[in-house]
């Protein structure tokens, strides 16, 4: 074998390119960065090669276009390479990685447009491509192309190309296992950083701490006295095990405790320091053994006993409250129980009544704390069931009222319900339990004499329900803990209550939730009121209460029989029922009183009232509607009771016909009164009705039909619209200014709002044709009040109403 001459150039250049093979390696393997290790792949190869630009295109896991890393292209071709359009640029992916073997071309370009793929930024000759391949499974391709003297890429270079693919395959191996570990170890410190378990990593042969989470960190330093470090305060501290055994580490190092290899399973352990303060924690304590089986290192889990502490404190405090709370009421029976059976004389049946009336009150007491312990046990067990159907707010709200005022309650109910709000699915019972829990909480923590105000919004696919009291407030930081369980806030403003069990928010909150719904509370601080506001889904298709744009009406031959007449109550409250038949007997009056609007027509029929008391709102009907039907077959006055002071209610019982309304709560004179104004209004002995029917143009008015026409076609009125064309036609011509209507048409004690009298003017102008920018019949008087036009003159009118 003849030796190689080592002068020989073959050999030299040999040498050379291994040396710089050998040097690129080392250069290579000096990163653990994956881009700077392709680029000094993709460098490397292209001097070693002679190739004037080279490039590596990078795959992920599911086998898509990553990341490309360039050698000796201008900026500008670099990023025209990145720019290129999805579809050329998958094309020109696609042909460069469907070749399983390395790839030589002298001419790239032709060979491309042959292909149908054309670049303008880039024209390549000659082209050497290789896959890159790790395990068998292609993670990217390394191609290179133009060599600088312009010849063809040589069976050397091709070898070359495939040992720096090799070791690219290898680099971006190594880095994704390095990316994963590093996103794996960045998972669990994360997760360890934010457990709610303190976490404390020491070193057992030296007892040092390598690493403590978060929570641990906020357990030690609850107990970190001035001037001391971290690792001065572990020197101090005493351990107390559940044995009794205190550990002191000013006595037994560390070290020497961590050495032992003690493994410790949910033990309590009381961790004092030396000014006498502690913090009782449930430790576990885990050793790590070394491949000698020495004890490396000690893991060890801290969690804080305190709110265990303080939640078996409250639920202790919270039975003691329960069986106070139920011996009250069982001694209140049981006494009035021994007071009836032992008395040695006859009881007066007042005296009598007296005791029943404690029994029934003191039971009741009994069975709504039985019934919230019940409710709460539902709510923590997942079982709280709710049958929810199409349901009125407006009912819901009434019936709540009606049970907070009933059951003792002083303040004003404000009820502010829009007319145009959804049915919602809800559970009848239970809802009015939750607005009876929100009214008593906004009673207790509120003045007498203050007001509570009930509201309700459409939200979306939701009605949000709000109850808002003027009282204490509550602070930003007790908001969030309103609604817990056996928490001194659960009944709000962080106060303990002197009665009651506290469950009624948590409950509320169970309650809605079971609905599908949320609750929350709002406060602008101490002092500033609290509200409180819950949603419930709304119907899908919503039932509607119909609503009769006119309402016939007939004459009215009726009038007071003076201070004996008989009027019809009509109210499923008992209490209101109560509080008005008394007022009413008082003042002379016969009542005759109905939970049931079933009844009402079959009395009105036999009892022939002279007016007429109507709830709003009552089971299964709307009362507004009910007087619809009423003035349909009898012109009997009817004044409408409600808790809802809001315009559009009002305006539209006016336009139903009612000849008043009165908001609750009112005081038996206020009502007498407007009893008295009403029956008066309906026998007005000032004005004879006229004998001759009124015509203007295409309108006529029969006074003695109560008939009204329009171009011979007979126009429907409601009842307040024809009072106003009667007031306005016997004037024939005199302008009646807003205060006369009012008088005239809601009686002496109207509150003046002006507002009804230019409501009814549209409604009344509207149902004649008649246009208010060019009137034939109704003018006004701007500032003043209306007139009607007289047959004799054709007049101008004035502005809109």
């Amino acid at each position: 074998m003849t030796k190689a001459d080592p002068h020989d150039p073959q050999v030299a250049i040999l040498r050379d390119r291994l040396s710089r093979l050998s040097q690129a390696s080392l250069r290579i393997n000096e990163s653990l960065d994956l881009n700077i290790v392709l680029q000094q792949v993709v460098d490397s190869a292209r001097s070693l090669t002679g190739a004037r630009y080279g490039g590596i295109t990078t795959l992920n896991e599911s086998g898509r276009l990553q990341d490309i890393v360039t050698s000796g292209l201008t900026p500008e071709s670099h990023q025209a390479l990145l720019d290129l359009p999805e579809e050329e640029g998958l094309r020109l992916f696609e042909f460069l990685s469907t070749h399983p073997e390395p790839l030589r071309l002298r001419d790239f370009s032709a060979h491309a447009r042959s292909l149908g793929l054309t670049y303008d930024f880039m024209q390549v000759g000659a082209f050497l491509g290789t896959p890159i391949c790790h395990h068998g499974t292609h993670v990217g391709h390394f191609y290179l192309t133009e060599k600088a003297d312009g010849r063809a890429f040589t069976d050397e270079d091709e070898e070359i190309l495939g040992m720096f693919a090799a070791q690219a395959a290898l680099a971006l191996a190594n880095a994704r296992r390095h990316r994963n570990e590093q996103r794996a170890r960045a998972d669990l410190e994360a997760l360890i950083d934010t457990s709610p378990v303190g976490v404390a990593v020491f070193d057992a042969p030296s007892g040092k701490l390598v690493s403590i989470n978060r929570e641990a960190s906020r357990i030690v330093g609850d107990l970190l006295m001035p001037g001391y470090s971290l690792e001065q305060l572990l020197e101090v501290l005493t351990f107390r095990r559940a044995d009794g055994r205190e550990v002191s580490l000013e006595e037994l190092p560390l070290a020497q405790v961590l050495s032992t290899g003690e493994t410790v399973r949910a033990e309590e352990i009381v961790v004092q320091i030396p000014d006498g303060r502690s913090v009782t924690t449930l430790v576990n304590v885990t050793p790590i053994y070394s491949e000698g089986g020495a004890v490396e290192s000690v893991v060890a889990t801290v969690q804080d006993m305190t709110p265990q502490e303080k939640l078996e404190r409250l639920r202790a405090e919270f039975l003691g409250m329960v069986s106070h709370e139920l011996r009250v009421p069982l001694t209140s029976i049981k006494g009035a129980i021994t007071s009836l059976l032992a008395s040695s004389t006859v009881l007066d049946p007042v005296e009598m009544r007296q005791f029943y009336r404690i029994i029934d009150h003191q039971a009741d007491r009994m069975r709504d704390l039985i019934s919230d312990l019940l409710d709460v046990t539902r709510i923590e067990t997942g079982s709280l069931s709710v049958a929810p159907e199409p349901t009125d707010v407006a009912s819901l709200v009434d019936e709540a009222r009606n049970t907070f005022l009933s059951g003792g309650g002083r303040n004003t109910i404000e009820i502010d319900l829009p007319s145009d709000l959804p049915w919602i699915m809800a559970d009848r019972r239970r809802i009015v339990q939750v607005l009876n829990n929100l009214l008593s909480n906004a009673a207790r923590y509120s003045e007498a004499s203050a007001a509570i105000r009930l509201t309700a919004v459409r939200e979306d696919f939701y009605v949000g329900i709000s109850v808002a009291d003027e009282g204490r407030g509550v602070p930003a930081d007790v908001l969030p803990h309103l609604f817990r369980k056996f928490s001194p806030v659960a009944s709000e403003h962080g106060e303990r209550e002197t009665q009651g069990t506290g469950l009624g928010l948590a409950i509320c909150k169970g309650i809605v939730e079971a609905h599908g719904g949320r609750v929350w509370a709002d406060s602008d601080g101490p002092g500033l009121g609290t509200k409180f506001t819950f949603t419930v889904p709304v119907v899908e298709e919503s039932p509607s209460v119909s609503v009769p744009e006119t309402a016939r009406q007939t004459k009215s031959s009726r009038a007071p029989q003076g201070p004996n007449g008989s009027i019809l109550v009509v109210d499923d409250d008992p209490h209101t029922l109560k509080y008005v038949r008394d007022a009413l007997a008082n003042a002379g009056y016969v009542p005759i009183v109905t939970a049931d609007p079933g009844e009402v027509a079959p009395l009105i029929k036999a009892s022939k009232p002279q007016l007429i008391l109507l709830d709003v709102v009552l089971p299964g009907t709307d009362g507004i509607k009910l007087m619809e039907d009423i003035l349909e077959v009898d012109q009997v006055p009817v004044i409408l009771l409600s808790g809802y002071g809001r315009d559009e209610i009002i305006a539209r019982a006016f336009e139903g016909g009612a000849s008043d309304y009165v908001v609750k709560p009112f005081s038996p004179t206020e009502l007498v009164a407007r009893i008295q104004a009403t029956l008066r209004q309906q026998a007005d002995p000032d004005r004879a009705e006229p004998d001759q029917p009124y015509v203007l143009g295409d309108l006529t008015i029969n006074y003695e039909e109560r008939r009204v026409t329009v171009a011979g076609c007979r126009v429907r009125l409601t009842a307040k619209e024809y009072q106003l064309l009667y007031e306005l036609s016997v004037g024939r011509g005199q302008v009646l200014t807003h205060e006369v209507l009012l008088r005239r048409i809601w009686g002496l004690y109207s509150d003046g709002d002006s507002r009804l009298v230019r409501t009814l003017v549209k409604r009344l102008r509207r149902t004649l044709g008649d246009d208010a920018n060019d009137p034939r019949y109704i003018f006004t008087e701007p500032g003043v009040g209306y007139r009607i036009g007289t047959a004799e003159k054709r007049e101008e009118g004035a502005s809109e109403a």
